[in-house]
């Protein structure tokens, strides 16, 4: 007796497009991300290793000093450093793996014509896209802040073991000074930030990806960035007096490179911050960390009506997209 068919619920559909994306895009997601994190921790290991031979042999770990309150602070500002350069290499790497990810998302599966056999099947173009946005948006920055820490454990780690071959005393305190927790969940709280911060950029590359008929990496780029050179050109004409620095910023900072990691917090330190205010008060690496961490999930960003401007204009033109995928027929 043949067994009945089993029925998919919408949840369960959409589990199973989010699965077909990582089987698809694994490259990118997950071992882009950790060959970058072998290459990073290999280069920092023989660079430690390196710098701890020349220092033995010449004795610089003698020269320290005795002071342990100062070298176990300085332990910690360089596990707090070496935890956040972790997260922030990771960041970069997927980065550009969302950008490009975007840009093919819709229109990979046309050129392949593989776009016939999803068609085909009881899938919403709104749930296709939902699927993919959900990876370029959420599941790409899980799989980038596991991989940060661990680089981040790693780096920590080498420095260990370096500092100790090299006659550096307190090399245990980068363990028991640092603040990882801090530091972990200030990219924790990142998370909804890069979510709303990054809609623009996403949904112009996802609209492009299922509008280009070909090439959709001239029109996502090279479209914004001649209109930004036009408006550029035409603002040196005499008597005529164009926002140029809004124009760049809002066509090619918000719309292009919303994607990259932190991209919110040249504009946070500049609504916060002066030259010399920030001068003043880093007199030292501990409190350049602690400006850098504060402005990096800083709550006053959800009171900047730019992050929900782009938002809103995001979520329009990933609805555009949705549009546009579901009345293409060029495949």
């Amino acid at each position: 007796m043949n067994a009945p068919a089993r029925t998919l619920t919408k949840p369960g559909v959409f589990g199973w497009l989010l699965r077909r994306e990582y089987w698809e895009h694994r490259g990118g997601f997950l071992w882009a991300q950790a060959i970058t994190a072998g290459i990073v921790l290999l280069f920092a290991l023989l660079g430690a290793v390196i710098g701890a031979i020349q220092m033995r042999s010449h004795g610089t770990g003698d020269t320290v000093g005795d002071d342990w309150g100062a070298i176990a602070a300085g332990y910690g500002v360089a596990g707090d450093v070496a935890m956040l350069a972790g997260f922030s290499i990771a960041g970069i790497v997927v980065a550009f793996v969302v950008f490009f990810y975007c840009l093919g998302s819709l229109y990979n599966d046309r050129s392949d014509r593989s776009v016939l056999f999803w068609k085909s099947l009881p899938v919403s173009d709104a749930m296709t896209v939902a699927s993919k946005l959900t990876w370029a948006l959420l599941l790409t920055q899980i799989i980038s802040l596991v991989v940060g820490l661990l680089i981040g454990l790693g780096l920590w780690v080498i420095i260990a073991l370096a500092s100790s071959f090299a006659g550096i005393p307190g090399a245990g305190a980068i363990f028991t000074a640092s603040h990882p927790f801090r530091v972990i969940g200030t990219m924790l709280a990142t998370l909804p930030i890069f979510v709303l911060w990054s809609l623009p950029a996403i949904g112009w590359l996802m609209l492009c990806s299922a509008w280009a008929r070909r090439v959709p990496f001239l029109w996502a780029v090279l479209v914004p960035l001649l209109f930004c050179v036009v408006i550029s050109i035409m603002g040196a004409m005499p008597g005529l007096h164009l926002p140029l620095g809004d124009v760049w910023y809002l066509v090619m900072y918000r719309g292009l490179l919303s994607v990259l990691p932190g991209a919110w917090i040249p504009p946070e330190m500049a609504r916060h911050e002066t030259v010399e205010s920030a001068t003043q008060s880093v007199q030292n690496p501990a409190q350049a960390l602690d400006m850098v961490l504060h402005h990096t999930s800083n709550p006053s960003i959800y009171a900047n009506p730019d992050l929900w401007i782009g938002a809103a204009v995001g979520v329009a033109l990933i609805v555009l997209a949705v549009i546009v995928r579901r009345r293409r027929d060029d495949a």
